[in-house]
C-alpha cells in the first residue's frame, strides 16, 4: 500500500493556525511567527519530510493558509504533506498545487473516507494520504485505504498501539517528546515507517544524530552514502580533489573549491558543502560565518575521477564579494544567441517586468499595461485562436509564429499578475 519502506523517516509537523506556527492541535500557543522560516529549518536539518497541518476556523483563513503552505513548500527543500480543512475536491487540488507533494484525508471525517477513491483516480494514489485518529479508522476503512492511499499518519498518540496492531500497512505516527531508546524500539517495528510529532520537532537539531544512532542499531535511515569511496578519486598534489559548485536550479557555475577526505566525509555525514581550505589549513563549512550554506542535491564524479561536480542549493550568495556566483570577472565574450530556452524566457520576461516598472513611450508592453488585464486576455485569446488555425495549415512556421505571439502575450500576463517562471516550472514539475 505504502511507498518503498527502503528507509525510516523523520517528519516534523507545523501546526498552522492564523498565520503562525502552535505547538499543537489543542495547545495554541505560538512557537514561530515565520512558519515557512520553521518549515526551512527543518528541511536544513536534516528532516525527510514534512507535514503541514491546517487549523484555520472558516474558508478565509483556509485560503490565507494555503498561501502560506505555499511558501513554505517553496522555502522546505523535502515533500511537504498538506493536511486539514478538507472538505471537496477542489481542497485536495488546492494542497497539490500549492506545492505539497501529499494531501492528506481526515479520516475522522466519512465525508473525506468518501471522498478517497475520487482525489485517488484524480490525482494519483501516490499523492493521498489518510490522518487516522483511532484504530477503528484502520479496520473499517481496510480495502480503501489499501487500493487508494499512499500513507497513514496517526495523529492521536494515545491510539499508537491500537492502530499499530490494527493493520500490518506502515504507517506514519505521531508521538510525543520520547528518549532516543523508545524512538529506536518504534522504528524497529515493521509497521511504523515514520515519526512525526513533537518527538521529532522537539529533537530537530539532533536528526543527523539520531539517525546515526539508528544506523549503529541497524534501522535504515535516508542519509548520505556514497558510491564512491575517497579511496578511489585521484588526488591532486596536495591529496585533494577539485569541487566544481552549481545551483541545482539553474545550473550557474557557483564557485570552485578543494576537498580533503575529512571534508568528503564531512559533506556527505552533514549535507552540507564542506571544503578543505588551502589558505588557513583548516576545514571549511561553506556558510559557517555567512550564513550562506549550501545544501547538497547531488555529487557526480568526472570521468577521471579527479574532479567532482556537485548541485547545491545556495542561501544567499557564493561568493566573498556578496555575487550570487564567483565567476562575473569578464574576460571577453562573443556575440552570440542564447538558446538554454528557459534563459530565453527569462531574459523577454525580464524586459517585459521592466517596462512595466519603467514605462517606455511607444512600447507595445506598456500599452497592454496600461489597457488591463481584460485588454490582455482579449490578446491572450487571440493569439490562442491563432495557434489552432496555424496549426490546421501545412507550413509549421505558422505555427512556430503564433506560439511566439502568444508566449509573449502570456509573459505580459504573468508580469501582471506577478507569477514567475520558476513558480511555473516548479508547477510542472510537481506535477
Amino acid at each position: 500500500m505504502t511507498e518503498s519502506m527502503s528507509y525510516k523517516k523523520f517528519i516534523p509537523c507545523i501546526y498552522l493556525y492564523k498565520g503562525n506556527a502552535v505547538k499543537g492541535f489543542s495547545d495554541k500557543t505560538i512557537i514561530d511567527t515565520n512558519p515557512s522560516a520553521l518549515g526551512k529549518f527543518y528541511s536544513d536539518n536534516n528532516a525527510d519530510e514534512l507535514i503541514v497541518y491546517d487549523m484555520s476556523d472558516d474558508d478565509a483563513a483556509h485560503e490565507e493558509a494555503l498561501d502560506i503552505i505555499k511558501v513554505i513548500c517553496n522555502e522546505a527543500e523535502i515533500p511537504v504533506i498538506g493536511a486539514g480543512n478538507v472538505k471537496r475536491m477542489e481542497d485536495i487540488k488546492k494542497l497539490l498545487y500549492a506545492g505539497c507533494k501529499k494531501a492528506a484525508l481526515n479520516y475522522s471525517k466519512p465525508e473525506n473516507v468518501e471522498l478517497t477513491e475520487e482525489v485517488s483516480k484524480k490525482f494519483g494514489r501516490e499523492k493521498i494520504a489518510a490522518c487516522v485518529a483511532e484504530a477503528a479508522e484502520i479496520t473499517n476503512n481496510n480495502d480503501i485505504l489499501e487500493e487508494y492511499v499512499g500513507d497513514i499518519i496517526l495523529v492521536k498518540e494515545k491510539e499508537l498501539k491500537n492502530a499499530v496492531g490494527a493493520s500490518e500497512f506502515p504507517m506514519i505516527v505521531s508521538v510525543p517528546e520520547v528518549s532516543l531508546d523508545k524512538i529506536l524500539e518504534l522504528l524497529s517495528n515493521d509497521n511504523i515507517c515514520g515519526i512525526s510529532g513533537c518527538a521529532i520537532n522537539e529533537n530537530a537539531r539532533e536528526l543527523l544524530a539520531i539517525k546515526t544512532l539508528c544506523q549503529n542499531n541497524g534501522i535504515p535511515v535516508n542519509t548520505f552514502e556514497p558510491a564512491i569511496r575517497w579511496e578511489e578519486f585521484k588526488l591532486n598534489s596536495d591529496g585533494h580533489v577539485t569541487v566544481v559548485v552549481q545551483d541545482y536550479k539553474t545550473d550557474e557555475v557557483l564557485m570552485v573549491a578543494y576537498m580533503n577526505e575529512e571534508a568528503y566525509n564531512m559533506t556527505l555525514k552533514t549535507g552540507k558543502m564542506t571544503y578543505y581550505s588551502r589558505s588557513r589549513n583548516e576545514l571549511w563549512v561553506k556558510g559557517e560565518t555567512s550564513g550562506h550554506y549550501q545544501y547538497v542535491k547531488s555529487l557526480t564524479a568526472d570521468c577521471d575521477k579527479d574532479t567532482i561536480l556537485a548541485k547545491v542549493s545556495q542561501i544567499g550568495a557564493a561568493c566573498h564579494t556578496g555575487s550570487h556566483s564567483c565567476f562575473f570577472n569578464e574576460i571577453m565574450a562573443k556575440e552570440y544567441e542564447e538558446s538554454n530556452p528557459l534563459k530565453v524566457f527569462e531574459q523577454v520576461f525580464d524586459v517585459i517586468k521592466d517596462r512595466k516598472v519603467h514605462p517606455k513611450e511607444g512600447s507595445y508592453t506598456n500599452y497592454l499595461f496600461d489597457k488591463g488585464i481584460d485588454k490582455i486576455l482579449k490578446k491572450l485569446g487571440e493569439e490562442a485562436t491563432e495557434i489552432v488555425i496555424a496549426a490546421k495549415n501545412p507550413n509549421s512556421n505558422e505555427v512556430k509564429y503564433e506560439i511566439s505571439d502568444f508566449l509573449y502575450h502570456m509573459m505580459v500576463l504573468m508580469a501582471e499578475k506577478n507569477v514567475t517562471w520558476e513558480e511555473i516550472t516548479t508547477e510542472l514539475a510537481n506535477r
